[in-house]
């Protein structure tokens, strides 16, 4: 019976330990949704830097949907702002991310166009050599930002 006793104890101190890190993928689940989801935004912002070798103002210039009506289940709304894509975490996503931002801004290399832009995503370092456009909103907590969204020592 104190065999059973300790069996039971220990695994409830494994689930125990299990569960924040279950959470934390949970969290960084929903924001990886989020950056899924505006593949066609970031393609938008790419057409239009292309056509007129500036970044869209905003999602109207990018030839976009209003911002709030580009949604999904965890995303309230993506603005386009200078090139920059801001995802607002909402509707279903987890209180922790819900109303929070992340942004992926559009790097490139000045006054050469044709080189195709680099993604830089949340505080991750913007290439050598190349321009990140936009301003960088993001304020989503560490604990639910992608490792390839991390700045410097995973800020």
């Amino acid at each position: 019976m104190i065999e059973m006793m300790m069996v039971v104890a220990v695994v409830a101190v494994l689930a125990l330990m299990a569960l924040p890190s279950y959470q934390d993928r949970m969290l960084r689940t929903q924001v990886k949704e989020g950056q899924a989801m505006v593949e066609f935004v970031k393609q938008a912002v790419a057409v239009h830097y292309a056509l007129k070798k500036t970044m869209p103002a905003d999602n109207a210039a990018a030839g976009l949907p209003p911002e709030d009506r580009i949604v999904s289940t965890n995303v309230a709304k993506v603005t386009v702002a200078g090139g920059a894509v801001n995802i607002v975490y909402g509707n279903k996503a987890n209180k922790a991310i819900a109303g929070k931002i992340l942004t992926l801004r559009p790097a490139i290399v000045p006054d050469f166009p044709q080189v195709p832009i680099a993604w830089v995503c949340g505080k991750a370092k913007v290439p050598d050599k190349m321009t990140a456009q936009g301003a960088n909103s993001t304020n989503i907590p560490a604990i639910a930002t992608p490792l390839d969204c991390m700045g410097p020592a995973g800020s």
